[in-house]
């Protein structure tokens, strides 16, 4: 048995906790996935390291509408994979072999572990391990549904299919979250013809309404967007192509493609951890029961020394939370005595797909229900892009800011963009909601560059018709 003062299950997010107060101590990194974690291997920077060239792509074909006729002459899958996945590949093997090699105090186990107590774990070759402190920061994993033919080669899940040899000629795309719609988005603008079957009637239901139903009548223009439909099953042909049979509306319908990717979620990877046998809180989902400072709970009260973060416990399987879940944690675990919180209250989120999609704070049907409830009234705005001289430049027909707001005292409740570079027009509307800064003030106290795009969120502020409070200074 080898004991550690902290030992730490997964290589992601968990890795950033090994700081400077740990030198000198006994620290165990235990991962049996590829070192860095879902975000670095499979997740949100290969995923964008393509969705940059299939603007590039989309954006040679959508010239023609102003007037630029520029052919695209062709898309060279392997070359993009390659040149992504050798940089991500090196950080990796980089970040792996540093941990393993060159910190003497660090012990890294590359295999799976499970709990036996609340601090004793032994790893799948039969080691065992304890520690004073445990952080899981385990991570999560795509679910397949249970349809026949799932078990098929052609099927993928977003951990696979960026590293396939060709592009495919035809894909249909299972599920109508995040991944479908930004997967959806990459291979359509390098050519593939694509087909996403969607259970409900809607893509990205837990947004916004209004962006949900804007973002579906979008992808409807660029896919064979199969709406209320279910996928009864999957058989291989005698080509190596897919045989689909489809069940929707218009009754069954049958396709062929090369390649099925199923975007039907995640789910923590609690169950591979046997946290029962540590008689540890979990959730309904799965995840592990947390308290606010990232302890994890036990017939809800914190286990000392037992600390969780990222898309194992968080109620957000979104990078930049694990981080900031990671920095609370790294805090706490050597200041005992002057614990932090994690501050969930404005947690943003995009979508890099064509339109891209930001949003921040409570939806429109969230905010209705709060105010009621608190006796105050909304205030309600929605700008589009093309109102705004930078929006006629682009001839944008889709794009728009929606504010959700507090009248009387205009502070911002949510905040909701989709069109051109959503996910950084929102920035400033997450510093306001932090800092506190009402809409009128952001709205006058403040420049606001023309003819930027940016203009946009500054008449949409305007547009609020919140309760302005005499006295400030407006330029």
């Amino acid at each position: 048995m080898t004991h550690f003062d902290l030992a730490i299950i997964g290589s992601g997010s968990g890795n950033s906790l090994i700081t400077p107060d740990w030198d000198g101590k006994r620290v165990a990194v235990i991962d049996g996935g590829t070192f860095g974690g879902t975000c670095l291997n499979v997740g949100c920077i290969p995923t964008k390291m393509f969705v940059y060239p299939a603007q590039l792509a989309a954006a040679v074909t959508d010239g023609a509408r102003l007037g630029v006729d520029a052919p695209l002459a062709g898309v060279r899958w392997r070359d993009i994979r390659d040149r992504i996945f050798t940089r991500i590949d090196a950080i990796s093997e980089g970040g792996r072999r540093y941990r393993a090699e060159e910190l003497e105090n660090v012990t890294l186990y590359s295999e799976y572990v499970r709990f036996t107590s609340p601090h004793s774990l032994v790893t799948a070759t039969g080691e065992k391990i304890t520690a004073d402190h445990i952080v899981v920061a385990a991570g999560s994993r795509p679910v397949l549904p249970d349809t026949p033919g799932m078990d098929l080669p052609q099927v993928h899940t977003s951990d696979t299919v960026m590293r396939v040899d060709e592009l495919p000629r035809r894909v249909l795309i299972i599920g109508g979250g995040y991944i479908a719609a930004e997967f959806g988005f990459v291979f359509a603008a390098f050519g593939t013809e694509v087909t996403v079957a969607v259970r409900s009637g809607a893509m990205l239901r837990s947004l916004d309404e209004t962006v949900s139903e804007r973002f579906t009548a979008e992808a409807a223009k660029q896919w064979n967007l199969q709406l209320n439909t279910t996928v009864d099953s999957l058989k291989e042909n005698a080509d190596g192509s897919v045989h689909v049979v489809l069940s929707g509306p218009a009754g069954t319908q049958e396709l062929d493609v090369d390649l099925v990717l199923a975007a039907t979620g995640r789910v923590p990877n609690t169950d591979r951890l046997d946290v029962a046998a540590a008689g540890f809180d979990t959730r309904e989902d799965g995840r592990l029961a947390v308290d606010g400072y990232g302890r994890v709970l036990s017939s809800g009260a914190p286990v000392p020394g037992v600390w969780a973060l990222g898309d194992v416990s968080s109620d957000y399987q979104l990078k930049h939370v694990a981080n900031h879940e990671a920095r609370v944690v790294s805090h706490n675990l050597v200041h005992p005595d002057d614990l932090r919180k994690a501050d969930h209250r404005f947690v943003p989120a995009a979508v890099f797909s064509s339109p891209q999609i930001a949003s921040v704070g409570m939806t429109e049907e969230e905010a209705c229900t709060d105010t009621e409830a608190r006796g105050v009234e909304l205030a309600l705005a929605v700008q589009e892009y093309g109102s705004t001289a930078y929006g006629w430049a682009m001839e944008d027909s889709t794009g728009f800011v929606k504010l959700l707001a507090e009248k009387e005292s205009g502070r911002l409740l949510g905040a909701h963009i989709m069109g051109h570079e959503a996910s950084m027009l929102i920035q400033p509307l997450i510093q306001a909601m932090e800092f506190g800064l009402d809409a009128a003030t952001m709205a006058r106290g403040q420049y606001w560059i023309h003819p930027a795009l940016t203009e946009v969120v500054e008449n949409a502020l305007l547009s609020l018709k919140t309760t302005e409070k005499p006295g400030r200074n407006r330029l």
